[in-house]
């Protein structure tokens, strides 16, 4: 290149070079040897110390260009930032909004067509040479990422947790140590079986993952809402998922465990049969994702600062209390909004209503890992709360919405494997499984091994490692080391030591030899599942059989259905017997079965060994008054949606009186009409309606209220929609109320039939004016249901 010569410059990056190349020296010959490496044998291996390291001369020293002190508007101001990495943090970094600013494409280029792609001629074809739309239509092609096989359908939400109080006599972590520190949290709900596009009111589990931002780095508590899982080893992990998920011949059906491939294969593995109770239960179809618990469904260890552990259970509880909804709402719920669960968390989330959950844990000192007659680390079983108290230890609050979906909510990556110091793993071999698959999911799923760099999966702690390159690097590391132990970068990044904060596993002691068997103490596969039967209310049980009875109907398979009856008749005589009438068998003896109960043995062991043997007689179970929902706190009736009907000539009076009195408790009133738009008053005012009887219904409220006013209970009567209305709240056993002449359109509906009205049922409140019904009203709401409605017959809705 011709030009007149920069001899300045050059001297100075000769100088600079020479001083590099000294420094460089100074450091690498300060490391004669690896002082950490004896640290890293036999027992000292067990409390290991800090890794070596110096302090450079110079930072030029480990940089790894002299030029790196050249700034600009894109590499920065040309003062690297030692020891620091600016890519974590909030996220604000990477939020962008568009106002006042041009459109561009994805190279910063503003574009001042948008509108026609570029052709050869006003009818001609387009051309190649359309930078602009080969970049658009390629994003486009490319926007959608795998979906998750399992968790495929979710929602999202930012907020915080906060300790109540120290817990440094269980754990080292140091996000449960201080009480007036907020922890920023992204917390991830799901469906489990069901497609991204499945929908909210599926019988299934629902995932509760947590991901913890902590000082220590990443801490992903990833649970259900189910506190035991189906298989007790990962090996049979996929067989589960292939059975419940569509038939693969004819990909149906869609979300649903009602078909013969999933019966199929839990009618020959029994160590299901506990989860299959949960899972037929009201558990397993939620009202709202703010008002289910959730767990840890593992057995965990807690380790504190002398190395002392303890065995820990991980519950979620929700403030609002744990409720339901019954299997016809959700079925109506899939059609009338199949996104139920996803709107109700943004929309309570935007108005303020802020969804609380308090983290609970059971203990268990190591001493009595074997005091229980079950094994904590079979992870089909729990521990009974009256062996084990939930202790709460600090509240967990949504408080933000995602800014985008896609970004946040889809991209989130979770990983049972994120541990921080103080928080490990035990031998549940269904957790052993799990650490693997995570992290093997992620690098399908999200493109390649950097899927942590993703904005919303950074940590807010340094992240400093040797790791570089891979699909979609972000991190621009300095430096030319990528590799440990080094000296070249002055030893750094340096190994913590445990006594730094550095992640030790816990010494657990092993000597055995290396065997594919299952302990014996894992073969009680009906006694847990009994006790959950039960210790549920009468109406609890009957939606369990219902529940039965309807997925069982939709197997085709005579020989799958023989096989489920007899583990149900191994659960409850009774269940069994009103589920097998129902399909219009029997239940047959376990010999009569072509197969063992037990199906899940290797090839070449004695099929008697495997078979299951309950630790308890049946009449021995007892029950356990924890795992029913009615026995559990309500929460009042905040943030619960009430439908109340009106039409032209509503008593203003009585509908401002009852919308007054549910607002004060927290609880959301919506005015339904027949049509949408004002609705009269009887004395002329106006009053816009919510919502109307052609988009609104039933399934999509807590309660129902019908006010005063004689015009307008005539018109509702009128009205087949409203009518239908009121009697399908019936019966789903919502609280129902009415006041004035709303009490007259009552009594033509299914509730006077019922003998519900004039104090025939605890759950429907009448009166003259609102503030006299009020009262009962709200405390019938905040009762959830009237459950015994269901035990009188069915109401015609």
């Amino acid at each position: 290149m011709s030009g007149p010569a920069r001899k300045g410059g050059a001297a100075d990056i000769t100088d600079a070079a020479t001083a590099k190349i000294a420094g460089t020296e100074a450091v690498a010959a300060s490391f004669p040897f690896n002082a950490a490496k004896p640290g890293e044998f036999a027992e000292a291996a067990m409390d290991p110390p800090q890794g070596q390291s110096v302090e450079p001369p110079h930072p030029m020293v480990t940089g790894s260009t002299l030029t790196e002190v050249n700034a600009s508007e894109k590499v920065g101001k040309g003062n690297p930032q030692i020891s620091f990495n600016p890519t974590n943090g909030p996220l604000d970094r990477v939020r962008v909004d568009s106002g006042g600013r041009v459109l561009t494409t994805n190279q910063g280029v503003p574009i001042a067509d948008n509108q026609n792609s570029l052709k050869a001629g006003l009818r001609g074809p387009t051309l190649m040479e359309d930078f602009i739309l080969r970049e658009k239509i390629t994003h486009f092609d490319h926007e959608r990422i795998p979906e998750r096989i399992v968790h495929a359908r979710g929602s999202g939400a930012h907020g915080y947790f906060q300790v109540y109080e120290p817990l440094a006599p269980l754990t080292r972590a140091h996000f449960l140590q201080d009480p007036s520190a907020q922890t920023p949290v992204f917390v991830r709900f799901s469906t489990v079986a069901g497609s991204r596009g499945s929908t909210d009111l599926a019988r299934d589990v629902r995932g509760f993952a947590v991901k913890f931002y902590t000082q220590e780095g990443i801490f992903d508590l990833v649970g259900n809402n189910i506190p035991v899982f189906f298989i007790q080893d990962a090996l049979n992990f996929p067989d589960l998922i292939h059975a419940v998920k569509p038939e693969p011949h004819n990909e149906i059906p869609q979300a649903a465990s009602a078909h013969d491939t999933f019966w199929d294969f839990i009618s020959l593995m029994p160590e299901s049969m506990h989860m299959v109770m949960w899972v037929m239960s009201d558990r397993a179809i939620p009202r709202s994702y703010r008002m289910m618990e959730g767990f840890g469904v593992h057995t965990f260890r807690v380790v504190n600062e002398a190395g002392e552990s303890h065995f820990v259970k991980f519950h979620w509880k929700p403030l609002l209390g744990t409720h339901q909804v019954v299997w016809d709402e959700a079925q109506k719920i899939s059609g009338k909004d199949p996104d139920f669960h996803r709107g109700d968390l943004w929309e309570a989330i935007e108005g303020g209503d802020f969804p609380e959950w308090e983290l609970g844990l059971q203990v268990v000192p190591e001493a009595d890992e074997h005091r229980f007659d079950f094994d904590l680390l079979d992870p089909t079983k729990i521990i009974p709360e009256e062996l084990v108290p939930v202790r709460r230890v600090g509240k967990l609050v949504l408080n933000r919405n995602p800014d985008n979906f896609f970004a946040e909510t889809e991209q989130v990556a979770f990983h049972i494997g994120h541990v921080v110091p103080g928080i490990d793993f035990t031998n549940d071999p269904l957790l052993q499984g799990r650490l693997f698959s995570y992290t093997d999911t992620q690098l399908k799923r999200l493109g390649g091994p950097n899927f942590h760099e993703i904005p919303i999966n950074r940590p807010l702690a340094p992240v400093h490692n040797n790791q570089r390159d891979g699909h979609m690097r972000q991190t621009i590391n300095r430096g030319r080391v990528s590799y440990e132990p080094n000296s070249l970068a002055a030893g750094c990044p340096f190994q913590a030591g445990r006594a730094d904060g550095g992640f030790a596993s816990y010494g657990e002691r092993t000597d055995a030899h290396k065997v594919r068997e299952r302990s014996d103490s894992f073969f009680d596969h009906y006694t847990q599942a009994a006790l959950f039967f039960r210790s549920q209310a009468p109406h609890e049980q009957a939606h369990i059989a219902k529940a039965l009875s309807f997925e069982l109907g939709m197997v085709q398979s005579t020989a799958i259905r023989r096989r489920m009856l007899v583990h149900l008749g191994n659960v409850d005589d009774g269940l069994a017997a009103l589920v097998a009438a129902r399909l219009g068998m029997e239940v047959p003896a376990a010999t009569e079965l072509d197969l063992p109960l037990n199906m899940g043995y290797p090839a070449d062991a004695e099929p008697a060994r495997y078979q299951p043997h309950p630790a308890k007689a049946p009449a021995d179970v007892g029950t356990s008054p924890a795992l029913s929902m009615t026995h559990l706190p309500g929460g009042g009736i905040r943030t619960r949606k009430v439908a109340v009907l009106v039409a032209d000539g509503v008593d203003g009076d009585d509908l401002a009186a009852i919308k007054a009195a549910l607002e004060a408790e927290g609880a959301k009133a919506k005015t339904i009409a027949p049509r949408l738009g004002v609705v009269k008053t009887a004395d002329g005012k106006a009053v816009m309606a919510d919502m109307s009887l052609l988009n609104a219904a039933s399934v999509l409220f807590d309660a129902v209220y019908v006010p005063g006013g004689e015009a307008s209970a005539a018109a509702l009567a009128l009205e087949a929609d409203a009518v239908h209305f009121v009697n399908e709240a019936f019966k789903h056993c919502k609280a129902v109320g009415a006041s004035g002449a709303g009490v007259d359109f009552l009594r033509g509906t299914a509730l006077a039939a019922a003998g519900a009205l004039d104090g025939g049922d605890v759950a429907v409140a009448t009166g003259n004016a609102a503030a006299d019904v009020a009262g009962a009203f709200i405390a019938a709401i905040a009762a959830h249901r009237n459950w015994d409605r269901e035990m009188t017959g069915g109401v015609p809705a």
